[in-house]
């Protein structure tokens, strides 16, 4: 099928395709002399030795300013070279001295094109039309530029022009109903394929049709389309799948499968293909779906890796199925097989690291992220995944020690450099080095004062200490300004207040905080049982002070001992 070329210079071209005229035995030496030096120069240039063949090319037209053919080189050397004005310069001189030249002026019309003057390319190219319609390269560059340009009219009337002289073709049926469909055109796009398909058979156009039918919910008719089209062509695989998913809609699974085994074992179809397909197949589909037809799934998969084992798409597709129905051996054993058969490629490699994630595999993900990291230096995130590991496996001091790394091959990378400082900060505090988190976070806020989560975490752990609470207020006041409803920034805030004896003020952002997941927290709920305990309305004080000791696991030491405690102050 011809597709729509793009509109662009190709530079590197046999120059001695070009023909210029007027040359005949009888001319005197000089002309002879000068042809042989612009043959000189052509050759630097294809050699591609642009700034020789400029200079050489230059001096033939200052000694022979009327050689169209010199200017018309010197043009094509001086674009290669990246001067676009002395480029159209020397073209358009070409095309004065000799404008019957179809080549001179189609390749001012590219220039033109390339430096985005689109007026003079349509303009130009719709002369070339009137002098050369045969020339079929120029209607599908004015269809571009039309395009390009919202003339969607004027694009159809120049494919009504390629019907007319070279007759109506598949890609032209193509390209209008593409023009069609994205002016919302949608019944005038579905005519033109109809009105092809009375006269000449496609399966392409055929399988189109069925697609059309499909969105409109006529499965009978798209099926007749697509069996229509592989009777034309068995193995032309949009019909296979446009049949095989009017089955599956439809909830004819027994023939789904049937149809989408044919698709799945062709020899007609490319590996990726079938795993893009798959990948699809799994990610739309309904968890009861893939449970309900496992054995037929997994006999389409199995089938599939034994005729391309060795194919990264379907081991994707497969450790994406596996994962997906609860296999996570079966998973890791095909993103393991992918890694180890392409081991420079980094999705192939990420995909498997990711996996360990998902599986909580930390300790081979803290060992595979380093690895990973090593073989594609490039890519930090593997050291960050590798972090992930370590904090889960409760090594802060590694974690520190990645961050960095992180910090030293990420310089101008702002976004991964606040990171770091953000994750130093939090294993500070960990560790109990408050005043090196304190460090980690006012690097992390000069990269951007407004980032909230260090704002929050610095905020109440300084709360905690009960120092600087001014400092603590003003932070954390950022938080609840750009996140009203995150009941953790809520908390904070509350909590300072409370700290600073502002416990009526308190109040509202931890009743707040209660409509959006602070019932969840033990910590939130102790700190409103305070706030409220402090205004003297101990019943309510009392509830909250329930609900979190129903809820803590551990979480608040000495949190029974508390509660019986302030029941004895508030009895005195």
């Amino acid at each position: 099928m011809r597709k729509m070329r793009l509109i662009a210079i190709i530079c590197v071209w046999s120059f001695m395709s070009v023909c210029w005229q007027g040359v005949s035995d009888a001319q005197e030496k000089d002309d002879r002399l000068i042809e042989n030096k612009i043959i000189t120069a052509v050759a630097k240039y294809n050699e591609r030795d642009f700034s020789k063949a400029s200079q050489m090319l230059g001096a033939i037209v200052s000694e022979a300013p009327d050689n169209d053919a010199a200017h018309f080189y010197l043009g094509m050397t001086e674009f290669c070279l990246g001067n676009m004005d002395e480029a159209a310069e020397e073209l358009e001189t070409a095309v004065g001295l000799d404008p019957s030249n179809f080549w001179y002026r189609y390749r001012l019309a590219m220039l033109y094109s390339a430096t985005d003057r689109k007026e003079l390319t349509v303009a130009m190219l719709e002369e070339l039309l009137e002098d050369f319609p045969k020339k079929s390269e120029l209607y599908y560059n004015l269809i571009e530029l039309y395009q390009s340009q919202g003339q969607t009219d004027k694009a159809l009337e120049t494919l009504d022009q390629i019907d007319t002289v070279f007759g109506k073709s598949e890609p032209t049926v193509l390209t209008r109903f593409d023009l069609l469909r994205r002016e919302g055109r949608y019944e005038e796009a579905y005519s033109a394929l109809l009105e092809f398909n009375d006269e000449a058979s496609s399966p392409q156009v055929l399988s189109m049709i069925g697609d059309y039918q499909m969105s409109m919910y006529n499965d009978s008719l798209a099926l007749k389309s697509y069996d229509e089209a592989l009777a034309v062509a068995p193995d032309y695989a949009p019909a296979m799948l446009g049949k095989a998913e009017v089955f599956r809609v439809t909830r004819r699974y027994n023939d789904y499968f049937s149809s989408v085994r044919g698709f799945i074992l062709s020899d007609s179809v490319s590996p990726e293909g079938k795993g893009e397909y798959l990948t699809s197949l799994f990610r739309r589909s309904d968890p009861v779906f893939l449970r309900t037809f496992s054995g037929e799934i997994d006999s389409l998969v199995t089938d599939c890796l034994a005729m391309h084992p060795q194919d990264s798409s379907l081991l994707m597709a497969a450790g994406i199925y596996y994962y997906g129905t609860s296999r996570a051996a079966e998973a890791k054993a095909m993103f393991g097989r992918n890694k180890d058969l392409y081991p420079n490629s980094v999705s192939a490699v990420a995909n498997y690291i990711e996996l360990l994630m998902y599986n909580n595999e930390w300790e081979e993900l803290s060992v595979e992220g380093r690895r990973a990291f090593r073989r594609f230096p490039s890519e930090p995130g593997f050291l960050e995944m590798a972090s992930l590991a370590d904090y889960n496996l409760g090594e802060y001091r590694k974690v520190l020690g990645i961050c960095d790394t992180v910090l030293a091959v990420s310089r101008g990378d702002s976004l991964r450099t606040l990171n770091a400082y953000t994750t130093m900060g939090d294993m500070y505090h960990i560790l109990g080095e408050n005043s090196k988190a304190y460090k980690a976070y006012d690097a992390a806020l000069k990269i951007d004062p407004t980032y909230v989560p260090v704002l929050n975490n610095y905020a109440y752990f300084l709360s905690m200490e009960g120092k600087r609470l001014n400092k603590a207020y003003a932070m954390s006041k950022i938080t609840v300004e750009k996140e009203p409803d995150n009941p953790t920034y809520l908390d904070t805030f509350g909590w300072i207040l409370y700290l600073q004896g502002k416990a009526l003020e308190a109040k509202p952002f931890f009743k707040h905080a209660m409509l959006y997941g602070g019932k969840d927290s033990v910590v939130i709920l102790d700190h409103y049982a305070e706030v409220l305990y402090a205004l003297k309305e101990y019943d309510l004080a009392f509830v909250y002070w329930a609900q979190a000791k129903s809820k803590n696991n551990g979480e608040i030491e000495g949190l029974d001992e508390k509660i019986m405690r302030r029941k004895s102050e508030m009895e005195k």
